[in-house]
């Protein structure tokens, strides 16, 4: 009876590989079960002993914090004394000390080297105060003393102007590059002007060039990107909201929405997870999309940066929300989806046709660069019978001499492709690409004729490397380029069994992801046939007449 069913069993080898396709789906699932449950747990316990995760921080550092604060009390040695002792160490702080002839009154400027028009504040206020203002100010009537409103309302020709009571906030507002102004006399400061630093000018974007459409992109000053959202024309709803983060080091941050159209639900999420956020200091855009992304486990990113004032303007007509942070040129859009990081703007510019057919060549791309070199690895070491004759016997012949398996091959030149593409970014623009280009065919050229590697494999691998070049999202090409890694894995101890395992996982991942609520995947799974025409392809413009019903806006119809 044995004799008989044997032949039919499978052998070691696929019960093997059958075996490792059921487990390690579960050990995944296990591993990443048991992260979220552990990291959870250490928050909560954080949470419960101090109230919030920096608190202990705090209390060590600052606990100077809960002490009252001191006000300006109109004694003018006492005052400067007090802003001399607080900030007066600086090197960069500097007092400037005159007469007002007119009110026989000492004062003050203080500032920071550097953070303010020299210009603006020797004609305007220097000028002003030390000699009465320009000609003619002087035949004015002025009152017996000297009054805040009288200075601002009639003395000094400037539009910001506001007062300090405090001198915490005092010290504070001239540490972050305001002038401040203290008059013998008066129990509050003036900050006169603006923090007017060194910027960069206006340039186009470098992450998202194009061939047809603005040549504008943001800036590192966050009154300049948000005039620029305003200069993309008038509307009255285009809302914008501050707030400030950083616990030690404080930056202004906005939020930006259409007031009639955004989800009111998504905007307060995203408010809430901005008010929460609570760390030193952050520089750059990156660290509030990590501190308020979904999932800080999943390799994909789920906040879309970009540099391209046009391209946040028409996410806020979709009912995004766009995110700003003084001292960076990338603004974040929440949500985002998986099908917005293979968008670009150049898209919608060009007619519908050429548009979509760009379109359809990013997601060829993007598959490409994800699974090309795990089923290069799959058909040659496992399923060379899937390929036919001629092309087989022709891949064979080209690998003759070469002493890695297929998975080593592979490894050797996408670890080598992925260097030169690191350090062609590190090296200076007129011999970064120079250095990729030839440093590419010096190396592929010299591992064929060592035999190494075969030819037919650096096709492979240089097609790879292209189709990751059509991705228009940095960060979503650097996602792609870390999970090929993980299905040449895959592919090397399951084969094509592993290669499709492979791509199903990333298909739940993605299914299962979400984005301030917003499926990730959508309109695929949950499937919404309406949005499908901004999808694969782009129908005419004329068709697209209801904004995408994922997020759920208050006016669904485009208004023409």
């Amino acid at each position: 009876m044995w004799s008989k069913i044997i032949p039919y069993l499978p052998s070691w080898s696929t019960l093997f590989q059958a075996s490792l396709a059921l487990f390690i789906p579960l050990g995944i699932y296990y591993i990443n079960t048991s992260l979220y449950s552990f990291v959870g747990s250490k928050g909560a316990k954080s949470k419960h002993s101090s109230g919030h995760p920096l608190s202990d921080q705090h209390n060590e550092g600052h606990t100077d914090q809960h002490e009252p604060s001191s006000k300006i009390t109109g004694n003018y040695d006492a005052d400067l004394q007090a802003i001399r002792e607080a900030i007066g160490g600086n090197s960069d702080v500097h007092f400037r000390e005159f007469m007002m002839k007119k009110f026989q009154a000492r004062s003050v400027l203080v500032f920071i080297e550097g953070m303010q028009d020299e210009k603006l504040m020797s004609e305007q206020v220097m000028e002003v105060l030390m000699f009465g203002g320009p000609q003619g100010q002087d035949q004015q009537e002025q009152p017996k003393g000297v009054s805040n409103s009288f200075i601002k309302e009639s003395l000094m020709p400037l539009t910001q102007i506001s007062e300090v009571t405090r001198m915490e906030e005092l010290h504070e507002f001239i540490l972050l590059g305001h002038t401040a102004l203290l008059i013998e006399g008066m129990k509050e400061a003036l900050l006169v002007g603006s923090p007017n630093g060194a910027i960069r000018s206006v340039n186009e974007p470098t992450s998202e060039s194009l061939l047809r459409g603005p040549r504008i992109g943001f800036t590192e000053v966050l009154s300049e990107n948000t005039s620029m959202l305003r200069r993309q024309g008038l509307n009255k709803s285009l809302e914008m909201k501050k707030f400030q983060v950083g616990s030690r080091i404080k930056k202004d941050l906005v939020i930006a929405y259409i007031n009639d159209i955004v989800n009111p639900d998504l905007l307060e999420e995203v408010k809430r997870r901005i008010s929460k956020i609570d760390m030193d200091f952050l520089p750059e855009s990156g660290y509030v999309e990590q501190l308020i992304e979904d999932n800080y486990l999943s390799p994909f990113q789920q906040a879309h940066n970009t540099e391209r004032p046009d391209r946040v303007i028409s996410a806020l007509l979709e009912g995004k929300i766009a995110i700003l942070l003084d001292g960076t040129p990338f603004a974040l859009i929440v949500p985002v989806t998986f099908s917005m990081l293979l968008q670009s703007p150049e898209d919608y510019y060009e007619r519908w046709i050429p548009g979509s057919l760009l379109r359809l060549l990013r997601f060829t791309g993007a598959f490409i660069a994800l699974m090309g070199p795990a089923l290069y690895i799959s058909f040659i070491s496992f399923h060379p019978g899937l390929i036919p004759t001629k092309l087989i016997i022709s891949i064979i012949g080209t690998r003759q001499g070469v002493p890695f398996p297929s998975v080593i091959e592979v490894m050797i030149l996408e670890i080598s492709i992925e260097i030169l593409r690191e350090a062609g970014i590190r090296l200076p623009k007129p011999i970064g690409p120079a250095m990729g280009i030839v440093g590419g065919l010096v190396i592929g050229d010299a591992a064929v004729n060592a035999g190494i590697v075969s030819p037919f494999l650096v096709i492979v691998v240089a097609v790879t490397a292209i189709s990751s070049f059509s991705i228009p999202t940095y960060s979503a090409g650097i996602t792609l380029r870390l999970l090929r890694f993980v299905g040449m894995f895959f592919a090397a101890v399951l084969g094509m069994f592993g290669t499709i395992l492979f791509f199903l996982l990333i298909c739940i991942h993605l299914t299962k992801l979400k984005s301030f609520g917003v499926p990730y995947v959508t309109p695929i799974s949950p499937m919404r046939l309406s949005d499908w025409k901004d999808l694969y392809i782009r129908v005419p413009i004329s068709l697209m007449k209801r904004r995408p019903i994922m997020m759920k806006t208050q006016q669904g119809k485009r208004r023409s």
